[in-house]
């Protein structure tokens, strides 16, 4: 969950979180329901109220349903006109998802996920944030219980530091909203743990990490990411982002980052962390007003300044993590000058200058993809990063673009997005590249990332 300070006023209060017993079977769906319901009280106005509503089948992780949920026809909206991405609004491609009434999870006991991660051993430790802990461990694929390490189905459990920023209400928000969401492109909750003082959470386990590791990190064991799997990324991404966005009660994200969008085995894209989301706008209203919550860099600037939280607000985060996709530059690094500290601002004139593109781009990237598609790209992330949000295209617009974009490729070059991503680093070819602007870099230099290998752990910096 985002790295974040104070709470939200006008999210839920809370109360005194409920202790559950090692409920197992269809009555931990009833259980975890009954939690959501009794851990908090919301105000009417921004609760977060029970959502019934289901998209067509579609392709991806089918959600289990507990007795008595009930779903209705999901409820899409549209915009009329020309986008500001240059096309017409479209179906919403979402790529098929379900959204439940009530969350549908196992409750876990606190001794189970001991167990299943070797009490918490150091070793399994996958990462750490400003809720805690995420250990890796082992159960049944059947049954969830724990199995001996090495066996059974690997799982993520996320665990409360409880002197950490966050707590209760992040715990509560992850279960209210990605408990009751399954999406191909969205990280499968599996389950929760209250006990006492205990907070966990149970996530499917995504072997290959954050996007933040491949794009910045430096080190051996991770290659950088080719043009084709970047693209893929994104696309992967902008579906996961326009399936929140197109149901009738919106949901905005609000922290949308690469640390957040984690890959699976086959580096298929998903979103994790629904700690800061929130409803959208109901009754007509254009935003919500809310306390500014989420990470310099990403948050949109309407946002950092009034605390106005609009849908679109998503869009502009998308847009900076687009950027850092093109450019493998990271939104914030005090390491760089002053005027390239941050990297929209820096970024900007370039990105509307085709003759600058060519400086603007990962130099790894060279001779992987058509001008043509960096341009294109260049023009989307442009106007995701409109400074007024009804300029911003839809993220279902914003699918539209990347698609058309991924289809642009080198008359030379055949192979698939699969394939560009399997080896890390595609062959250099010349095509339709960009030597000749990687070679102008000597009298325009492109921000440095300062000592990435030092850095690249380092979390960025977040809104108060």
């Amino acid at each position: 969950m985002g790295n974040c300070f104070g709470s939200d006023p006008e999210e839920a209060e809370l109360v005194e979180a409920v202790k559950t017993p090692g409920n197992h079977g269809h009555g931990q769906a009833q259980a975890a329901a009954a939690a959501t319901a009794t851990a908090t009280r919301s105000p009417p106005a921004m609760a977060a109220p029970p959502i019934a509503q289901a998209v067509g089948a579609g392709s991806g992780h089918a959600s289990r349903r507990s007795p008595g949920s009930s779903m209705s026809s999901f409820t899409t909206r549209s915009s009329s006109g020309a986008s500001a991405a240059g096309v017409a609004e479209p179906p919403p491609e979402s790529g098929g998802g379900t959204i439940l009434e009530a969350p549908d999870l196992r409750v876990f006991t606190f001794a189970e996920l001991k167990a299943a991660t070797r009490n918490f051993k150091p070793d399994t430790m996958l990462g750490e944030g400003g809720f805690g802990q995420v250990y890796k461990g082992w159960v049944d694929e059947r049954t969830m219980s724990p199995v001996r390490s090495g066996t059974g189905m690997v799982i993520a459990v996320k665990k409360l530091n409880q002197e950490g920023l966050q707590g209760l209400q992040e715990w509560q928000s992850e279960i209210n909203f990605l408990g009751r969401i399954s999406h191909p492109n969205l990280v499968r909750l599996l389950g929760y743990c209250l006990e006492d003082k205990e907070l966990l959470l149970v996530y499917e386990f995504m072997a290959k990490g954050s996007l933040e590791n491949h794009l910045f990190r430096k080190s051996g064991s991770v290659q950088p990411i080719s043009w084709g799997l970047r693209l893929r990324i994104a696309i992967d991404a902008a579906r996961g982002l326009a399936f929140l966005h197109s149901s009738e009660k919106q949901v905005i994200y609000r922290d949308f980052k690469a640390s957040n969008i984690l890959l699976d085995t086959h580096f298929n894209a998903k979103l994790s962390d629904f700690g800061l989301a929130k409803n959208g706008p109901t009754g007509g209203d254009s935003h919500v007003t809310t306390r500014v919550m989420g990470t310099y860099g990403y948050a949109a600037p309407e946002y950092v300044a009034t605390g106005h939280l609009y849908v679109k607000s998503d869009v502009y985060g998308f847009g900076v993590v687009l950027l850092e996709l093109l450019t493998g530059l990271r939104a914030l690094d005090t390491s760089r000058p002053a005027p390239q500290l941050n990297l929209v601002d820096w970024a900007k004139p370039l990105l509307a200058d085709r003759r600058k593109l060519a400086r603007l781009v990962d130099p790894r990237l060279e001779g992987q993809y058509p001008s043509k598609a960096a341009l294109r790209a260049a023009q989307l992330t442009l106007s995701c990063l409109a400074g007024d949000p009804k300029n911003r295209p839809s993220m279902a617009e914003v699918v539209v673009v990347l698609e058309e974009v991924e289809r642009m490729r080198p008359r030379h070059r055949r192979a698939s997005p699969e394939q560009d991503g399997s080896s890390g680093a595609s062959p250099r070819t010349a095509g339709r590249s960009v030597h000749a602007g990687h070679r102008h870099q000597q009298q325009s230099p492109r921000p440095r990332s300062g000592s990435d290998a030092a850095r690249s752990s380092l979390p960025s910096p977040r809104v108060r």
